[in-house]
């Protein structure tokens, strides 16, 4: 492969890049911050049910452990 080759093929590789980003649609500012907002909620929801289970799974740990003498 020389660098003809290699020239074509970077060439063919942007002029296709720029071909399919005419392509995209980009969501409007409103929607993007609105599943923004979306999504942090739903991430602190899921931490807290998270860490409220970890709280359970430990106690029940070491209840289990006193309960067999460890």
């Amino acid at each position: 492969m020389g660098i003809a080759d290699s020239w074509t093929r970077v060439t063919t590789f942007f002029a296709e890049t720029r071909s399919e980003l005419k392509k995209v649609t980009f969501p409007p500012r409103k929607e993007v911050i609105a599943t923004t907002v979306v999504v942090l909620i739903a991430s602190i929801v899921f931490a807290f049910f998270l860490w409220a289970a970890d709280m359970v799974i430990v106690r029940v740990y070491e209840m289990v452990l006193r309960a067999f003498g460890k």
